[in-house]
């Protein structure tokens, strides 16, 4: 009696784990279902994504990065600084280059008064000056040499210290020039050369004051910091990219489409697109690129349609008006 007890007791546990694992099957194949209808997207629709152009901020000066004005995530106008660089070599390149001015000035007064033992004495002086100038410089370039050729100084230092002589060498030239001008007398000729170099000296000044000018760059545009690349402190090189502007004036969507689509999309119509990111409101676009992007589609294949593939192709479209808060990255809906 109580083994037949028990085997009643055992086949009804065996059903209500298979009726048990029947729901439990059916509420898996239930979830799948919903999941494949509301979780694909419908073939109607077409996902684009909102872009914008971002500009590079670098320039021409290369030092020590001494302040940063502005951080990721700020907006900015145009002509705001953004940071400061500071480079000692070229601002003693700068004294040096007004010195040379200075001189080729003086040494043309000179040439226009006639040349006088004081004036031939002067020349003197500076050639003597210059000469000095280029010893100096150029046991600084040959140590320099040696030290980058054993690894102890960097190449941008040992550039500099060539710069540096070169910049000494010419001035000696300069002044040996202008010695010689003074003792063989002021002929139109001389005179005309002296002119031309005051004019030489005062169009180096002009360019080293023009790479000390961009030590202080500014944001070439309205819009918003996206990414700072050195730090307070840093060397930077020459054209090395300090920060990145994004601009406020230039967003677009891009969508791939398939090209059956292309017809519905030429050049200069107009759509509307929902945009999640901003409560899923439209927005009006323009298209105005078009572009086939040299790969076949994934949406038809030949194989599993029987039909032809199908090309896909590049669609940028601008918003027609001002749109508040749109943003590179954000989804852009298309419904066909």
């Amino acid at each position: 009696m109580d083994n037949h007890n028990d085997n009643i007791q055992e086949k009804k546990a065996g059903r209500g784990l298979t009726i048990t694992m029947f729901v439990i099957a059916a509420i898996v194949a239930i979830v799948a279902i919903i999941g494949f209808v509301f979780m694909n997207r419908p073939d109607g629709y077409v996902e684009g994504q909102v872009e914008g152009t971002t500009v590079r901020v670098s320039g021409k000066l290369a030092g020590r990065v001494v302040e940063l004005y502005h951080s990721a995530g700020d907006t900015v106008r145009a002509g705001d600084t953004l940071a400061h660089i500071h480079s000692s070599v070229v601002e003693a390149q700068l004294v040096q280059a007004r010195a040379m001015r200075e001189a080729a000035a003086a040494q043309n007064r000179a040439v226009d008064a006639g040349a006088r033992m004081q004036t031939i004495q002067t020349a003197a002086d500076l050639l003597a000056q210059a000469e000095a100038a280029v010893t100096i410089s150029e046991r600084t370039y040959q140590r320099m040499e040696r030290l980058f050729n054993e690894g102890v100084v960097s190449e941008q230092k040992r550039d500099e210290a060539r710069a540096a002589y070169d910049a000494a060498v010419a001035g000696r030239n300069a002044a040996q020039s202008q010695l010689s001008l003074a003792r063989a007398g002021a002929r139109s000729e001389e005179r005309e050369a002296s002119a031309a170099l005051v004019d030489a000296a005062g169009g180096s000044v002009e360019q080293v004051e023009a790479l000390l000018a961009d030590s202080y760059l500014t944001a070439p545009c309205d819009g918003t910091i996206d990414e700072v690349y050195p730090e307070v402190g840093e060397l930077v090189a020459l054209g090395a990219p300090i920060m990145s502007v994004l601009r406020t004036d230039d967003r677009w969507v891009t969508f791939n489409v398939r090209e059956e689509l292309l017809d519905r999309l030429p050049m200069g119509q107009r759509i509307n697109v929902m945009i999640p990111a901003l409560g899923g409101r439209d927005i009006e676009v323009e298209v105005y690129y078009i572009r086939d992007m040299g790969s076949y589609a994934t949406w038809r294949s030949t194989k599993a349609t029987g039909s032809y593939d199908s090309r896909t192709f590049q669609i940028k479209a601008r918003p027609t008006s001002e749109v508040e808060n749109l943003r590179p990255g954000m989804s852009a809906i298309y419904k066909q």
